[in-house]
């Protein structure tokens, strides 16, 4: 089964061969007109709206989903559809309130938003937390979800699929920003129409199966039929799935901290929109919040096809590992594996860019964080321009390297979307608070944010460890609640620490902040408040 036809092999490396020369093409365009380190890390000035929203989502979108949501869809169901839906909702929040802050400010990475705000301990400290979850869980996730869908699908190996893959993301990366951002907007064309296919190849299957012929329609119907339990967004109690998705935590609570967090805070997303003016920036995050509502059909509607298709008896050996064990990370390599040639190589490519994009985005902004707020500022202040972006075309090559050694040791998991959601919120609601507070309140000291960030972790291992600790004695709360309880802890904690300090701590520095900086225009509401009609109808027909 996972064999590549001639006809796969010309498509995919059609995809190759044309992301690798527009890249070298724009490479060559930058390099003309000289590299300074804001042009290699920011692309300052040169990201289009378009562009900034595909490189958003192509910077998000990746193994996790395909694989990991795909697997989540076919253990849980569209449930898991709330990590997107309200991705999109965010986005708009971001957008509106702390975008601007960052532009009008001129932030370049998050540790220098740390520094300005409350001091360089503070930014070092986080500085080193997002470097170490950044290369130690999110590339090493996404490098072995990408070469286990790869190594399922085609004769290549596991082993020889993490050296492609980081060999194919670090040629993207190295050319900088600029270079990211322009070919992800041939990778999510890629991406999207490559899932599209799948989606539309997987619900004719399960119609065919059923006796309707090729009609997507009647495979919808045949879904909601087969597996109603697969069609609610928000679990109560009673659900065995409710520890994954804690009911209404999907809406106000734990998913709104966690998106917030990554959408607002943090240097892989954020990196995006900080080089654009304003207006340039909102109207590719408003893109980018459109592009999301997509997701869930080419990420996890094909795994609620494999659910009903291995429920009536189809792929039962594939779902399998060697041990015997169900898989639900195995679906959408399975569901691939029967797509005729020529589509195959579609999809294999959809997937493909997925995983580089991703990569690229996030192997850009760990060399960012490590030159811009590590090297420049402890090792070598007085690094010139060119030797700064060299670093961090070597800190790209060693975090990559890292990552595709660590890699192989994720093959234990079942669902590895929900492993990066949890241990990523390990750290997500403080450094939200941190930021929050900086923006918003005025009196945060820089005691309380070094309180915040000194805390944040132990808290998050407390209420996710003392349960079996203590035998059963302490609540054994679902992650995205600990999520909520754990952001609310370091937000009250450092409000009490910068009101005991009042008065005796010297004055704290300040960000610039404008009532007129919120203002929006009135595209911009408008189509805000169709992204807003558009979800309340998704969670009002599958509550």
């Amino acid at each position: 089964m996972n064999q590549l036809q001639f006809a796969d092999y010309f498509v995919f490396f059609g995809y190759f061969v044309l992301v690798i020369a527009y890249g070298y093409y724009i490479y060559r365009r930058k390099r003309s007109a000289g590299t300074s380190s804001k042009e290699f890390f920011l692309a300052e000035g040169s990201l289009t709206w378009w562009a900034i929203g595909a490189s958003l989502i192509a910077s998000n979108i990746s193994a996790e989903h395909f694989i990991g949501m795909s697997g989540s869809g076919f253990a849980l169901g569209l449930a898991i559809s709330s990590y997107e839906w309200m991705a999109a909702a965010t986005l708009v929040l971001v957008a509106v309130f702390m975008i601007p802050v960052y532009l009008r400010n001129r932030i370049y990475t998050m540790p220098q938003f740390l520094s300005v705000r409350y001091n360089d301990t503070v930014s070092t400290l986080l500085a080193v937390f997002w470097l170490l979850v950044y290369v130690f869980v999110n590339l090493t996730s996404i490098i072995y979800l990408g070469s286990l869908a790869i190594s399922s699908i085609s004769p290549v190996s596991f082993e020889w699929s993490v050296v492609f893959l980081t060999v194919f993301a670090v040629i993207v990366t190295v050319g900088g920003m600029k270079v990211i951002g322009y070919t992800d907007v041939i990778q999510v064309l890629v991406l999207l129409t490559g899932g599209l296919v799948t989606t539309y190849l997987a619900l004719t299957l399960l119609s065919e199966q059923f006796g309707f012929g090729k009609d997507i329609w009647k495979g919808l119907s045949v879904l909601r039929s087969e597996a109603p339990q697969h069609f609610h967004m928000v679990f109560d109690q009673s659900s065995p799935h409710y520890r994954e998705l804690p009911g209404i935590s999907v809406l106000i609570g734990g998913m709104l901290v966690n998106n917030l967090a990554y959408w607002g805070c943090n240097q892989y997303i954020v990196q995006r929109t900080l080089g654009a003016d304003l207006k340039t920036a909102r109207k590719g995050i408003l893109f980018a919040a459109f592009l999301k509502l997509l997701i869930p059909v080419i990420a996890v509607l094909p795994g609620i096809v494999m659910y009903v298709l291995h429920k009536n008896g189809m792929f039962r050996q594939e779902m399998l590992d060697a041990a015997g064990n169900l898989k639900p990370d195995r679906a959408y390599p399975s569901l691939m594996n029967l797509l005729p040639a020529g589509l195959k190589g579609v999809a294999f490519a959809a997937l493909t860019a997925a995983v580089v994009a991703s990569l690229a985005g996030k192997a850009n902004s760990i060399s960012t964080i490590f030159s811009l707020d590590i090297y420049r500022k402890y090792i070598d202040k007085q690094a010139s321009e060119q030797k700064t972006v060299r670093v961090g075309r070597w800190a790209v090559l060693v975090s990559m390297l890292l990552a595709a050694l660590v890699a192989p040791s994720l093959r234990s998991l079942d669902q590895a979307y929900q492993f990066i959601q949890e241990y990523v919120g390990f750290l997500s609601p403080g450094v939200l608070a941190i930021f929050l507070l900086g923006m918003f309140w005025k009196p945060t000291s820089a005691k309380a944010a070094l309180i915040g960030a000194l805390i944040t972790i132990p808290v998050s291992v407390v209420l996710k460890f003392l349960p079996l600790w203590s035998g059963g004695s302490f609540p054994d709360y679902p992650f995205l609640d600990r999520m909520t309880i754990t952001f609310f802890t370091v937000a009250f904690t450092m409000i009490a620490v910068s009101l005991a300090g009042k008065g005796r701590e010297k004055k704290e520095k300040k960000i610039l902040l404008d009532a007129g900086w919120f203002r929006v225009t009135p595209g911009f509401l408008i189509l805000s408040l169709i992204i807003f009609g558009i979800l309340a109808a998704l969670y009002t027909v599958y509550w």
